[in-house]
């Protein structure tokens, strides 16, 4: 492989979405084809180059104690930047559910003397973007701008840092917003099927919790903005930049934004869920009123570290990821007509990991699908698959990834992810031959060990019939 023309790749399109297979990541292993060279810079800056495949990655501490990876790129005048904290809507304290999502709502509603208004015709000036995220074990800021203005955007941003607002109208906005999520959410089929599923399986943990009424109406912008500063601290901050600028130049910018965080905070531990096939449920119905029925179905999956990890990943394309090529959307669309899509995907976060799919059909037609379901399942766990199906599979894994790197944006998120699993600087390197090294005994192995149809549980959404 050869390092990327960020230029060249701009115009590609990033399809990896249509396998609906997350990114695979595992713990780094130092391999003898990479290296990496400690530079002593002149302006004080330790920087360790990774001279990689994909991208060459500088690494470095800013004087103000911020760990940052860079890559420069100076044919592209724009700087991609990612900033990333743990700790997210999980540490909502008990019965303020949606405080999280409060905070982030905020960041760019005005800081400083500068209004929403003024914020927003700032950012339109500067040609720039700034915004903020939520999700379950993460707190995250992204933003863009053109590095003949770096300087004034990044000012901006450190304002949103220093002196947020989170005036009343801002607020009033985004509570009005949440009582309309939580009136559409009882009516939304996935929501729906996300809930039953927290609840047979995790009940009491922190991530089935959900924002109320009673939680929304609880919160107020100082319970926001006091939030943001255990959300949102310096010992925790990660740093990914894309663009044209040097580590000399962004290291005093990305100490401006640091030196308005609080030095650290106590979160809340987020335990791990101990799922396993002895959770399964069976099949269960959330009744609501419509043409067809979502069905989801999810079983016990594997852990990043986990040896079978690969194996899995590569099997899931060929089982459901892999759109018209998996077996699932071959017999259930193709030959059946029960559908217009199925799929499945592995889930391996950090504290819940799981094999998922799911898929529409019409309410009369739901025993069917499901029924159709179990059959595929069953001949993959029993029968594996042919070495055909293995060879499309890893051809497509690997020759679709330089897609995940063609913008600035992409390889500074594809760093951040790297960055918060912990999988080393030359993660992108070994990916590919990870996936190749996979074998057909391997992807059968773990069909047999993960696809049988008694380990998953079935959640179905509308009026379905036929159901046993």
């Amino acid at each position: 492989m050869k390092r990327i023309d960020l230029m060249a790749g701009a115009a590609l399109a990033f399809t990896l979405a249509a396998c609906t297979t997350a990114e695979p990541v595992t713990p780094t292993e130092v391999t003898e084809e990479v290296t990496a060279e400690l530079v002593e810079e002149e302006a004080g800056l330790d920087v360790m180059t990774h001279e990689g495949d994909f991208a060459q990655i500088q690494q470095f501490t800013t004087p103000g104690g911020v760990s940052v990876w860079l890559v420069s790129e100076p044919s592209i005048p724009i700087l991609s930047l990612q900033m990333a904290w743990e700790g997210g809507e999980a540490s909502d304290p008990e019965g303020m559910e949606g405080l999280a999502d409060a905070v982030v709502y905020h960041m760019n509603e005005g800081a400083g003397d500068l209004d929403s208004l003024g914020f927003q015709t700032r950012m339109e000036e500067l040609n720039m973007s700034f915004s903020c995220g939520a999700s379950n074990l993460w707190t995250s800021c992204s933003a863009s701008m053109l590095t003949d203005n770096a300087g004034e955007a990044m000012d901006l941003i450190s304002e949103a840092f220093e002196d947020p607002r989170f005036d009343e109208g801002p607020f009033q906005r985004f509570l009005r917003e949440q009582q309309v999520s939580l009136n559409t959410r009882e009516t939304n089929p996935g929501y729906l099927a996300w809930r039953a599923q927290a609840q047979a399986l995790y009940p009491d943990h922190p991530l089935a919790r959900e924002t109320s009424a009673e939680s929304v109406a609880s919160l107020t912008p100082e319970l926001a903005k006091a939030h943001m500063r255990k959300l949102m601290v310096k010992d925790r901050l990660l740093v990914t930049a894309v663009g044209a600028v040097t580590p000399e130049e962004l290291a005093p910018m990305i100490d401006e934004i640091a030196a308005n965080l609080p030095e650290t905070s106590d979160l809340p531990d987020i335990p791990a869920i101990d799922y396993t096939a002895a959770d399964t449920f069976g099949t269960f119905v959330v009744p609501l009123p419509q043409p067809q029925s979502l069905v989801q179905f999810v079983a016990p999956g594997v852990e990043r570290k986990d040896p079978e990890f690969f194996p899995a990943y590569v099997l899931n394309y060929t089982f459901g990821g892999g759109g018209f090529k998996s077996r699932l959307m071959d017999t259930l669309r193709v030959q059946q007509g029960l559908t217009y899509g199925v799929y499945t995907s592995l889930s391996f976060g950090e504290k819940f990991q799981s094999w998922n799919g799911g898929g529409q059909t019409k309410n009369e037609s739901a025993g069917d699908f499901i029924a159709g379901l179990k059959d595929e399942m069953s001949k993959i766990s029993e029968g594996g698959v042919t070495e055909e199906e293995l060879a499309d599979a890893k051809a497509y894994l690997m020759g679709s990834y330089p897609l995940a790197f063609d913008s600035n944006a992409k390889i500074a998120g594809q760093m951040m992810s790297v960055r918060q699993d912990e999988l080393g600087v030359d993660y992108f390197d070994r990916r590919n031959a990870m996936v190749e090294a996979v074998t057909l005994d391997d992807v059968n192995a773990v069909a047999a060990e993960y696809l049988a149809p008694e380990r998953f549980s079935f959640i179905v959404v509308g009026e379905p019939e036929g159901l046993e």
